[in-house]
């Protein structure tokens, strides 16, 4: 007897899911916390320049009943934000979209349009990460870190201090915002010197422990990105260095043409071959970003127990 078996015809055949899937993504975070923005600009250009009135010297002198008081200048400083255009862009052909079956050109305008704000994120991050108040554990340097220079919370008790002794804002009246890196977050949450901060999130927030969550400790709302500052061997020999920045408003300002607006935007190139096979799709924007006010940005550099070290 002959069996008709799976070698005996074509059609029998690996099955294809027909939803795309997409690569792991970090979260967009840190472009959301360039809070100042250009509202009444002048005019188009190539920056966009921010004025800062400085305070007046505290008049704490009592006043003579005869004499008048002598003025005082007022004086400012500025801080300019310079324009740059950012984009990317894919290319599909005509026998890619006329014989897959995905729908690519739905999936490359879902890819092109993450791209952007990741790479924006970046941009801001990359800033952000940059700024000049800095204290690095135990050490003056980052090139000095060794593996035991972990983040301790007197380190963070002390970067609040110097937020508000500066009379840094918080977030909505709230917490400063500080971004760390899970490498970090370990050790921040495992230390000793922390435990009460897992025993007030577990009476105020149990489920956000069991999430994973840090939440707010010591007026900073913390927030774990892989995005955060991870110098590969910057510290003392093979020691990764880390940055965990904490922030207050008006730490960052962006400035955008007016002609494209703040945010980038899908853009559908023209067909220009001959049968027209190839479409273009990309992103394109026309912004730029700035250290607003340095006494509202500290960075804390340390290593981590599970870095490269």
């Amino acid at each position: 007897m002959a069996y008709t078996q799976k070698s005996s015809v074509s059609s029998d055949q690996v099955a294809f899911e027909q939803l795309a899937h997409f690569a792991l993504r970090k979260q967009v975070l840190h472009e959301d916390y360039a809070t100042v923005k250009a509202t009444k600009q002048t005019h188009n250009g190539s920056g966009v320049t921010f004025t800062i009135y400085n305070n007046l010297a505290q008049a704490t002198s009592a006043l003579t009943e005869t004499s008048d008081v002598t003025a005082v200048a007022l004086g400012d400083s500025t801080v300019t934000v310079s324009l740059a255009e950012y984009g990317n862009a894919v290319v599909t052909t005509a026998a890619l979209r006329g014989q897959s079956f995905f729908n690519v050109d739905s999936d490359a305008a879902n890819i092109v349009g993450f791209n952007a704000a990741d790479s924006m994120d970046q941009v801001v991050a990359d800033l952000l990460y940059a700024g000049s108040n800095v204290t690095h554990v135990s050490q003056s340097s980052r090139g000095a870190l060794v593996a035991g220079n972990v983040i301790t919370s007197d380190i963070v008790r002390e970067e609040v201090a110097g937020l508000r002794s500066a009379a840094v804002p918080t977030f909505d009246g709230n917490a400063y915002i500080g971004f760390i890196h899970p490498d970090v977050a370990y050790d921040f949450i495992k230390g000793t010197a922390v435990t009460d901060l897992r025993s007030f999130q577990i009476r105020q927030d149990a489920d956000g422990v069991r999430k994973g969550s840090i939440g707010m400790f010591d007026g900073v709302d913390f927030i774990e990105t892989p995005r955060a500052l991870l110098v590969a061997d910057g510290g003392n020999s093979t020691v990764d260095a880390y940055g965990t920045v904490i922030i207050g408003q008006q730490a960052m300002a962006k400035g955008f043409s007016t002609m494209f607006g703040p945010d980038p935007s899908v853009v559908f190139g023209p067909v220009t071959d001959s049968l027209r096979r190839f479409q273009p799709v990309g992103w394109y924007t026309m912004c730029g970003y700035g250290r607003f006010r340095e006494a509202a940005i500290r960075r804390i550099e340390s290593a981590s127990s599970i870095g490269a070290n």
